[in-house]
């Protein structure tokens, strides 16, 4: 149903930056809008952008982490803990360096960090969508996950722009054949967010079925066993080693990181907690608007993935975006993030993409055109009110 294939790609004319700046041009024109609209918006409202994008919600769990490192917590009145190691390391790490390197505060070092790893994000997509489905389809790509109603999260001191720039990157050397970079991503794609599983998972499956196929085909060359089993090994080092941290860290044993994530009273129930969310939205009116949303945009997501095995999206890509929703979607608390937590799932986004690609290019203009500015004063909107967690 799927092409297995992870041969090199052809090289492209011209150096990778100038095929991909129309992309990131274009990236950083909708960020700015988002930008300047959440200043004018938050101005009106006599708040401060800087702080909504800095130091609010899970921003002031990575300063903290930055500046005084893991052990702080807080206890709730109805006995939940919230400790910070639920916040994996690799965000407050760079926030670190930035800010002894820099006169920059750790709070703006996160913006730094966020800034350019949403570029090098953009980067990525495009590069898997343009090995896929080509350039004009790359832009495309990306200009999509750029105009998600929650892309002002791209731009906030969070850990969702370094993840997704990780994994695209990984995704990329898998399918392309570098298996080691491919492994080295993924270790440090596990250091960013949970979700790294998905990166791990891509890299494992398709090493596998690498593996497989050369026992169909003997005769077939193809990138050294030694390299798949290596990336193998060393993509689920960073997840791991830090769950095993806190286990040790907590006295917990292996499972501690678990005990930590239910003290913030989330978990995996495989959808029920979701399920009784959205079915508690038809008990009066006009919540059942919401609910009725809510089935329709899980509708839409579930329906994009079909497409995508339809169009023969490579395996590795169809591994990943299929376990970022399903962990997205099956997390049992936050159910108002959950649109924050699909971000990373960019290969959703190609059907569309490549939808547009076919257009002509001023229509497709117009349509983007249009999206970005809906999505500019809608990421306004959620900031100024109640924006993530």
């Amino acid at each position: 149903m799927t092409d297995l294939e992870t041969t090199v790609a052809p090289p492209r004319a011209g150096p990778a930056w100038r095929r991909a700046a129309p992309a990131l041009l274009g990236y950083a024109a909708v960020r700015a809008l988002g930008l300047v609209t959440l200043a004018v918006w938050s101005a009106a409202r006599d708040k401060s952008a800087h702080q909504l994008l800095s130091a609010r919600w899970d921003s002031l769990w990575y300063t903290r982490v930055a500046e005084l490192g893991y052990g702080y917590e807080v206890r709730l009145p109805n006995g939940d803990v919230h400790s910070n190691l639920a916040f994996f390391p690799l965000l407050p790490w760079l926030e670190r360096a930035f800010a002894a390197v820099t006169p920059l505060s750790h709070a703006d070092a996160g913006l730094l960090v966020s800034a350019l790893a949403s570029l090098a994000a953009a980067w990525g997509i495009f590069a898997v969508a343009d090995h896929v489905y080509g350039r004009r389809a790359g832009i495309c790509a990306v200009l999509l996950w750029a105009v998600l109603p929650v892309g002002i999260v791209q731009s906030m001191a969070y850990s969702e722009s370094l993840f997704t720039a990780l994994a695209a990157w990984s995704l990329y050397a898998v399918l392309t054949g570098r298996w080691l970079t491919a492994g080295l991503l993924a270790s440090l794609a596990g250091l960013t967010r949970p979700v790294g599983a998905a990166v791990v998972a891509a890299v494992w499956v398709a090493a596998i079925a690498s593996f497989v196929r050369e026992r169909s085909a003997p005769a077939r060359t193809g990138a050294p066993g030694w390299r798949r089993a290596l990336a193998m090994l060393i993509a689920p080092l960073g997840a791991a080693g830090y769950v095993l941290w806190v286990g040790r860290h907590t006295g917990k044993g292996p499972l501690g990181y678990l005990d930590v994530q239910a003290g913030w009273r989330n978990g995996f129930d495989g959808g029920y907690a979701f399920a009784r969310f959205v079915a508690d939205k038809f008990t009066s009116f006009p919540s059942a608007l919401a609910g009725l949303a809510l089935i329709v945009g899980v509708g839409l997501l579930v329906w994009l993935y079909v497409i995508c095995v339809r169009q023969r999206q490579p395996l590795p890509l169809l591994v990943y975006a299929g376990v970022v929703t399903l962990l997205a979607l099956c997390a049992s608390s936050y159910f108002g993030s959950k649109p924050r937590l699909l971000l990373p799932a960019f290969p959703l986004l190609l059907p569309p993409a490549l939808a547009l690609a076919r257009l002509r290019t001023s229509r497709s203009a117009w349509v983007l055109g249009g999206v970005a500015a809906v999505s500019a004063v809608y990421g306004a909107f959620w900031l100024n009110g109640s924006g993530p967690p």
